[in-house]
């Protein structure tokens, strides 16, 4: 949607000047060189002034497993907690299309402001409530939301809460609505799950006059670098255009049921290259009279499959915990635990809440998730 926010001139590209009759500084902020989405943003200050680089810290995720066949539960509430979101990071599954991952933050770093210059962010609210602030406008967050934020936003992340869980999505390419739910012109069309009314978009522009230092981490191919800025980042006056970070609430999904049993794909909320992202849903039961709510067993031929356990009844699984991460590999087929196909006939309605995760190509585990692996789930099957 094209979206603007704050004061900008009426045509792009001309003079745009200060009561004191100095300019502002226009940036270009697009996707693609000049071939995709963008936004203009008007600047107090140049956004070109670094007064310093330092060194660097390596964060890419590495393969304790590189090739992988087997189904695995991932007990992530293991994990330990950080001092904050991208401090706190533990990627858990990744290839070279996207990398998935846990935080769980206890507080926030207010004098420092990060930049994913490589990957487009997707952050899952589980648990937690604040702001996140940008330099195109902040957007408050509760449990439940999905933050999205483009590469290149500069951001900082400002939790209320005390305890705070986060599944997160490194992605390569922009992360984007499924194109079947868009007109040509990009509405929601009618019959989608969402319509722009659930979509939370920036608001209240900072605008700080500011010179100083200031310090930005900024994550360049996995690699944190850290740079100081000589003005302040968050310096915006106004903007518009079609870049930029928004929300969406998992809660503000609109399941889409059938007289027997759906696939996945009516549940999905975003997609990226080469992966999709679904949101399972509270949600009425098939009506069918001899319906079976359970999934029917099938492979991911072409794909892996990524669950992110939130809240509810599985009534799929069994001995999962709200936090779990499961993951069903290409090659080998899965489905409902033994006893729960004949157990979900004759119910209703479903409260599970899960996001699922489904990437194209292969992932790769990295040692973090290996070592809160429960050992025995691919045989959780057996009868």
């Amino acid at each position: 949607m094209y979206y603007k926010l704050g004061k900008i001139p009426p045509k792009r590209h001309i003079q745009f000047r200060k009561k004191d009759g100095s300019l502002y500084y226009e940036e270009l902020f697009g996707n693609e060189g000049f071939s995709s989405d963008s936004s203009l943003i008007y600047h107090i200050h140049p956004p070109t002034q670094v007064s310093e680089v330092k060194g660097f810290k390596d964060v890419a995720p590495k393969a304790a497993v590189n090739e992988n066949i087997t189904s695995r539960k991932i007990k992530a509430n293991k994990l330990p907690s950080g001092s904050s979101y991208n401090e706190g990071k533990v990627p858990l599954l990744f290839n070279n299309d996207l990398t998935i991952g846990v935080s769980n933050p206890q507080s926030s770093l207010r004098d420092i402001y990060y930049k994913n210059a490589s990957f487009d962010e997707l952050i899952f609210v589980h648990k937690g409530n604040g702001l996140l602030k940008t330099f195109l406008g902040n957007i408050d967050f509760c449990d439940g939301d999905y933050l999205i934020i483009p590469r290149g936003i500069i951001y900082q992340i400002e939790f209320e809460s005390k305890k705070n869980k986060i599944l997160y999505i490194e992605s390569n390419s922009p992360i984007s609505f499924p194109k079947r739910y868009l007109s040509k012109r990009g509405q929601f069309l009618e019959g989608a799950p969402l319509s722009e009314r659930d979509i939370k978009l920036p608001e209240g522009l900072n605008s700080n006059d500011e010179k100083g230092r200031f310090k930005l981490h900024i994550n360049k191919n996995h690699k944190i670098h850290e740079v100081i800025y000589a003005s302040h980042p968050f310096d915006v006056v106004g903007w518009d255009g079609y870049c930029y970070p928004f929300a969406v609430s998992i809660h503000n999904f609109e399941p889409i049921t059938g007289k027997i049993h759906q696939p996945p794909p009516v549940h999905q909320i975003f997609e990226g290259n080469n992966f999709v992202v679904c949101s399972f849903c509270p949600r009425l039961f098939d009506y069918h009279p001899k319906s079976i709510p359970a999934p029917y067993n099938h492979s991911n031929i072409d794909s892996d499959e990524v669950l992110y356990y939130v809240e509810g009844d599985f009534m799929s699984r069994d001995s999962i915990e709200c936090g779990d991460i499961t993951l069903h590999p290409s090659g080998i087929p899965h489905g409902p635990h033994p006893g729960t196909v004949e157990k979900s006939i004759g119910e209703s309605k479903t409260d599970e809440l899960a996001v699922m995760v489904d990437p194209f190509n292969p992932l790769k585990i990295t040692q973090d998730a290996l070592s809160v692996e429960d050992e025995n789930y691919f045989k959780s099957w057996l009868t």
